[in-house]
């Protein structure tokens, strides 16, 4: 199977190690083990004492009851049934393509995303169109453009609901027209809803395409608004028949995804509420301070995001993005991610949801960068 490296990814492995601002990263400021112990006030000691008995054996393959119960409370039509746990939203996303995509189906991804959502359908053999995501648009979907890309042998269409790299946000009027585009010819509707409830606006109306979709397929975890990363943990909440599939390709490829990992993403999960109080707080306070500095740096413009972890950063200087990161890096210590991952050449991803002490220092040196380039 051949396949194009993956820019971002690999962006990430070369550099972040090395950096002292990292304002690249996706994920909300992470937690400890501490922090997460004693979200709900308990005794951090209680908390891991109650760990002790625990036998460490593969546990419940599909992912425990308890686990795949509060994943489906965190939908409106989704039943623990049909959840199935997964390494990472990564994992996710390659078990559905893997399970479903066939060479000489069609798919239709949104772009610029995570690359992964449009690069493994191609691996498998399927023909991709990109349905583009414009700035002029504020990074939503052309829904006549998404109609013109419509093929009889369409298998899914590939959302990011908040859209990662530009943080654009479809609401649940887009997403009922695109779920009515997809019943059209019979495609799936897979979307990456892994920055879900990383609100601006309490207002936004903003269901999962797996309640609006009859076919519609939800990845997430518990990187990015529960900040934990480290955990590896993610889901898919599909229809039953997508589940089943999934199982029977799982197989191959994946055992259970840790128990004790599981049970820590379970505690978060009860206290998913509390959770995600601390990342709507450290996000908007972020976004803020972010806009803020947009305002006063004249070479620098951007759609403002109304959701998720990310933003595209506009430069009006002529220099390559990787140039530009690497020379902000090496100089500052400070850590963007390159437009060109997203082959958005004269743009940068920067990463806000980290501690706003990071990103404050972050933008600083951003700025006197740019200061002494002129």
């Amino acid at each position: 199977m051949k396949i194009k490296a993956f820019s971002v990814e690999e962006w990430m492995n070369a550099y972040e190690t090395s950096a002292k601002y990292n304002i690249a990263e996706t994920f909300v400021d992470s937690l400890t083990l501490e922090e997460l112990a004693t979200i709900d006030g308990a005794n951090a000691d209680d908390f891991f004492r109650s760990l002790y008995p625990l036998k460490l054996t593969y546990g419940h393959i599909e992912g425990s009851p308890e686990f795949r119960r509060l994943v489906a409370s965190l939908y409106a039509t989704i039943d623990p049934h049909q959840v199935l746990v997964m390494n990472g939203a990564i994992g996710a996303n390659f078990l559905v393509f893997y399970s479903l995509v066939e060479p000489g189906d069609h798919v239709i991804a949104v772009h610029p995303t995570y690359q992964q959502l449009y690069e493994l359908p191609r691996s498998f053999g399927a023909t991709v169109d990109f349905l583009k995501l414009r700035p002029e648009h504020h990074f939503l979907p052309d829904l006549d453009e998404l109609k013109s890309l419509i093929r009889p042998n369409t298998k899914m269409i590939c959302l990011n609901n908040p859209n990662n790299p530009a943080g654009a946000l479809m609401e649940r009027d887009m997403l009922k027209q695109i779920a009515e585009i997809a019943r059209s010819c019979g495609a799936y509707v897979l979307c990456d809803e892994v920055c879900m409830n990383l609100l601006q606006d309490d207002d936004a109306d903003v269901p999962s395409i797996a309640d609006v979709y009859e076919k519609g397929i939800s990845t997430s975890s518990v990187s990015k608004v529960l900040s934990l990363a480290g955990l590896r943990l993610g889901w898919i909440a599909a229809p039953q028949e997508v589940i089943t599939e999934c199982m029977k390709h799982r197989d191959y490829t994946t055992i259970s995804c840790g128990i004790l990992n599981e049970m820590l993403a379970v505690h978060a999960l009860k206290n998913y509420d509390k959770i995600l109080r601390r990342s709507r707080k450290i996000l908007r306070d972020n976004l803020a301070l972010l806009d803020e500095w947009v305002e006063k740096e004249a070479a620098f413009s951007y759609v403002k995001p109304r959701a998720g972890t990310t933003a595209l950063l506009k430069y009006d200087f002529e220099v390559p993005s990787v140039n530009f990161c690497t020379g902000l890096l090496a100089n500052t210590g400070a850590f963007l991610t390159p437009g060109a991952c997203f082959d958005m050449e004269g743009h940068v991803r920067i990463g806000y949801a980290c501690s706003t002490e990071v990103l404050q220092a972050g933008l600083e040196q951003i700025s006197g960068y740019v200061r002494k380039m002129k």
